[in-house]
């Protein structure tokens, strides 16, 4: 596991496959602590529909899919989906999407960007939304159905071992998630597997100049509100590059102080632009 800054609080995660998994599938069978805070965390907020980081956060509802989001982009979209943005960005347009694409959202919450990915690829195209929380895959299909949208599915499993086929996916997005999750190479490796050669990566996420204080890091109620899990722009960059993506961008740096109150032993705090491209040999 890759455990920069945190080594005090990962447990060992067991991972099989599953003969009854198409191949390449993978199946996670054992939460570490920092899932089940973080599951419970946003479990809480699909059930209570509450914003996750706070009036001012980047995790407000509805009025936070506003300011991540071109209006036109969100035009027809119900409250039910809007009001759980709880991401950091627009990944949507950042991958540029075209008809007939194959999407996967890492950590696909409410769906929002499921949705407005299903009308960029078309019927043609299809997307998939991976969430390990039971209370946001709930809120997903119920949005889905209410939308009708029938070029989505959500899936249940964790962005370290996706339940998604190798080589089958164009475009793999993800929005304000990756920074949650403990072992940050496994899913930038998951991600390479899915995608098909020549295939890119765009996400929005959380990083950082600096690190965190070994205080701060072992907070898992801050990890879980989209703070100390972040890591280094140049890790995250360099854990990407390990994992086999080429044209590898940290770009659009916007600060994130306005997302979380600043603390002594906290570095520079931002939200990114994140692209890379798996090589086509």
């Amino acid at each position: 596991l890759q455990t920069t800054g945190c080594t005090q609080l990962v447990s060992f995660v067991l991972m099989f496959i599953d003969a009854d998994q198409p191949t390449g599938e993978r199946i996670m069978t054992q939460l570490t602590e920092i899932h089940e805070v973080v599951q419970d965390h946003y479990g809480a907020i699909a059930e209570s529909r509450s914003s996750c980081c706070g009036a001012n956060g980047c995790c407000d509802d509805a009025s936070n899919a506003t300011l991540l989001y071109n209006a036109e982009l969100l035009d027809g979209l119900p409250a039910d989906v809007t009001g759980l943005s709880l991401g950091c960005g627009d990944p949507v347009t950042i991958a540029g999407l075209q008809p007939g694409e194959r999407v996967l959202d890492l950590g696909s919450g409410g769906g929002i960007d499921c949705f407005l990915a299903a009308r960029q690829v078309g019927a043609a195209g299809s997307v998939i939304g991976v969430d390990m929380t039971p209370a946001m895959l709930a809120q997903a299909h119920a949005n889905q159905q209410r939308m009708g949208v029938t070029n989505v599915e959500f899936r249940q499993g964790q962005i370290e071992a996706l339940p998604v086929a190798d080589n089958s996916i164009d475009v793999v997005m993800s929005n304000c998630v990756i920074n949650l999750a403990p072992d940050k190479l496994a899913v930038f490796r998951e991600a390479f597997r899915v995608l098909r050669p020549g295939g890119r990566v765009a996400v929005s996420d959380i990083v950082t100049e600096g690190e965190f204080s070994d205080e701060l890091r072992a907070d898992l109620s801050q990890w879980a509100g989209c703070v100390t899990g972040a890591i280094d722009a140049a890790d995250y960059m360099a854990q990407m590059h390990a994992a086999g993506f080429t044209d590898i961008a940290v770009t659009d740096k916007r600060s994130a102080a306005e997302i979380v109150p600043i603390q002594p032993g906290m570095p520079r705090v931002y939200s990114a632009r994140v692209t890379a491209l798996k090589p086509t040999a």
